[in-house]
This record gives C-alpha cells, structure tokens and sequence, in this order.
C-alpha cells in the first residue's frame, strides 16, 4: 500500500474527528482575529480621546477663584498682623523698638515723613497694626490710622518710605425731621445720628438761628449726606437743605453752586444769600436826632455822657424792626432804659433798642425773630425828652457806631442762575416735606426679634 492509499484509508476512518477538528480550529482563529481587531481599534479610540483631552482648552471657571483680602494695599492673607493702640505715654520709637528696628532705621523713617505725618501727633487710644511675613525677625509695615477716613503706612525696610493714603468714601443721601424736647443735640443724636449733623445744622442757619437760645417744640428738618467706608458709616458730610421752625417763623437753606463756582453758599427759597447784612434804620420815615457820639452833653443829666447809640426820632407807636435775624436775649425794662429789647444775631454782633412805648406781641427772652419783624413801638420810656428809639449796636462785644460800619452787601443769585437754582430748590424741598425722625430700634426690641440695627 502506498502512501496515498494509506492516507485516504486513514481519512476514511477518521473522517468525522477530522472535520470537527477543522471546524474548532477555524472557529478558534476567528476568535482570535476579531479579538486583536477589537483590542486595536479600542486602543485607537483610546489615544485618540487622550489626545483630545490634552488638547482641549481648560476654562478658568473650571477652577475655584481665589480672591485675596485686602487691607491698607496689601493682600495680608499671607501676612501676620498684630494690632494695636497707642498708650498712654507711648511714642513711635518706642513702638519700633519692639519690633526690632535699631536707631538708624527709625532716624531715616522719621526724616522721610516730615512733609508727610508729624511724628508728634500719634494719639492715645488710636489703632496701629504690624505686618510681618512668617517666621521673619523684622516686620514690613507700621500702619496707623488717625482717623477713619485715611491711613499712614511706614515702611520698615528698604528705602523707609512713609505715605498717607486716604480711604474711599461712598455717599447716600438721607434725611431727618425732629422735635426739639431739652435741646438740639439730644433731638439729633437721640436719633442714632452724629452729634456733627448739629454743627453742620447751625453751619447752615447760623444767620437766621442763635442756637444758644432755642425752645421746646421747635421743629427742624434736614437732607444731608451719610458717608460710608467699606459698608460702615464713619460721618456726616454735607448738609444740602435745612428747615426749622420755631414759633411762627420758618426758616429754610439751601445749598447751592453755580457751575461756574461764582455762586455759592446757602440761600433761601427765593434765592437770597443767608448771610445778609442789617437795615440801615429800625424804623421806617424817621429822622437821625442825635448820633453816636463819646462826648455828648445829656439834655437830661445835664452833664457829658458818652452816647453809644444813634436816636430816630419818630411819632408814638411807630413800628420798630429788628434790623437782622437774630433771638432776643432781653425783653425788659430799667430806669435809664425805659422798655428795651436787646437782640443777639451771631456770635459778632448784637442790636438793642430803647425807650419803646411797648413790645410787640410775642416778643420776650428767647424768642426768634426775622430781619424786618415789628418787635416795639416808639415811645418815650426812661431817660427820655421824647419819642424816639434809641439804636445801638454791638460787635464782639464792644459798642459801635453802625453808621460807620462797612457791611458787604448780600448780592441775591443773578437771573441767569434762578432756573438752576429752582430746580435744585424744588428736589431738596420735596425731600424736607417727606423727610421723617429716624427710627432707632431699641436693644430690648433687637434681642427678641433678632434683628440687627438699620
């Protein structure tokens, strides 16, 4: 039997073990082939997405944004701060001593702030603060604030540079309305307002009102501004419109600056300067009868007597002005006198007239009058031939001849500017109308609600 006999008797026994082998080991070398192509595409879409996530731009909101916080200029969250206030008896060296600095630093810090901060005015109770990086032996900055609208940094090092830097302040506009009860200052700061809104008050009707002699039950109102420093009210700034009332009388202010800065100051509702000068005379058709005069001959004492007034003579129970606004500090009557009112106007000048027949209705100690207001009328009381008024005027306390005294006129706003200054004068007068006390929660109302002060 030869070899190819031999081979298809083989085959002819074993024909169904030969298929089914050819069959496993086709089957086996598919599997195999998807596999690989399998593994190799995946690995393919794998580089590629690696790559395309490399390649990608990341967007910066992907990341938390880290703000630092900022103080006197510096970022100080890497910095170490100590804080402080100047005591009693404590000068600058002795602060930088402490801090390691030696005599020569402080001599060239101290000759580097001479047009800047005068090293004498450190005052007691006021905060400084140290800033120093971690671990370091001498610290960068000095910062000390002696107020709370700036700051003066000192640097510890280097070229010892000393600056003053101001903060910025922010303005809202607020308003007020209050009922005088013991006095201004308790109506105001009874509030929870400044007692500075006072004086910028009295800054505003200081030729209308004495504010030594106001009354119970007079009203004010005010629009002004409140300024801000980092969200915290730290002042007031600038009253814009003031009201008061007191008695019968109103008086109003507005503040006012033409463009051109020509125009400026406190003005009335018509336009008319607040600081006006007197009336010539306090009484109307009348005649000079006797003037100022040191060495004058009395036609009653019959002897020389100074004379500090100026006489206008007039019929009996002609009307008698005040020659400026002011408050009476003297409503009575002596027997060289006779009735007298004595009229203070500012802390200058005061007026007083004499020998009245009467005093005007409401006219007594404390009470406010207007420029031209009747307060008497003409007569002949006390050392008196006939009726007259005797006028005398004051200024810093010493007696003068008004007639002599040069008063700037009180020019009123030019035409050109009274539609400016209309519009200004009707926003702040609807902001008085409106204006209303500021409320003022109390700490009892504050613990039980849980609400923070406004």
């Amino acid at each position: 039997m030869d070899l190819t006999e031999s081979i298809n008797h083989f085959y002819r026994q074993h024909k169904r073990t030969i298929h089914i082998s050819a069959i496993s080991i086709a089957v086996l070398l598919a599997g195999t082939a998807i596999f690989y192509a399998a593994t190799q595409l995946n690995s393919k879409k794998g580089l590629r997405a690696s790559l395309s996530s490399a390649e990608a731009p990341v967007e910066l909101s992907a990341f938390p944004a880290v703000v630092p916080t900022m103080k006197y200029g510096f970022a100080i969250d890497t910095l170490q701060l100590q804080e402080n206030t100047i005591q009693s008896g404590q000068f600058l060296a002795d602060i930088l001593l402490g801090q390691q600095l030696d005599y020569p630093s402080i001599e060239k810090l101290v000759a580097n702030m001479e047009d800047v901060f005068d090293v004498r005015h450190l005052r007691v109770g006021k905060p400084y603060t140290i800033l120093s990086k971690p671990g370091a032996e001498q610290p960068l900055y000095m910062v000390y604030e002696p107020n709370d609208y700036e700051y003066v940094v000192f640097e510890l090092s280097g070229d010892y540079k000393v600056e003053r830097k101001e903060r910025v302040v922010e303005t809202q506009q607020g308003s007020v309305a209050g009922k005088l009860e013991s006095s201004l200052w308790n109506a105001i700061v009874g509030q929870g307002l400044s007692y500075e809104l006072a004086a910028k008050m009295e800054g505003a009707l200081q030729w209308s009102i004495d504010f030594h002699h106001l009354q119970k039950n007079d009203e004010f109102k005010l629009v002004f501004d409140r300024e801000f420093i980092d969200g915290e009210e730290v002042g007031i700034g600038a009253v814009h419109a003031a009201y008061y009332k007191t008695g019968e009388n109103e008086y109003h202010a507005i503040y006012y600056k033409s463009e051109d800065g020509a125009h400026e100051g406190y003005y009335d509702l018509e336009g008319r300067p607040m600081k006006r000068g007197f009336l010539k005379s306090p009484v109307k058709y009348s005649r000079i009868s006797s003037y100022y005069n040191l060495n004058r001959f009395h036609p009653i004492l019959k002897r020389r007597r100074p004379h500090y007034g100026t006489d206008y003579a007039a019929p009996y129970g002609t009307p008698i002005y005040a020659v400026g606004d002011g408050v009476v500090t003297r409503a009575s009557y002596t027997k060289g006198n006779g009735n007298f009112v004595k009229i203070k106007h500012d802390k200058t000048y005061e007026t007083q007239y004499l020998h009245m027949q009467k005093f005007a209705k409401g006219i007594s100690v404390g009470t406010h009058v207007k420029q031209g207001q009747v307060i008497g009328y003409v007569g002949s009381t006390g050392l008196a031939t006939g009726p007259h008024v005797c006028f005398r005027f004051w200024k810093d306390g010493k007696q003068v001849n008004h007639l002599n005294m040069k008063f700037p006129p009180a020019k009123p706003l030019p035409d050109s500017e009274l539609s400016q200054f209309g519009l200004q004068r009707d926003r702040y007068m609807e902001l008085l109308i409106n204006a209303k006390p500021n409320k003022v929660a109390s700490e009892e109302t504050d613990e039980a609600t849980g609400a923070d002060n406004p």
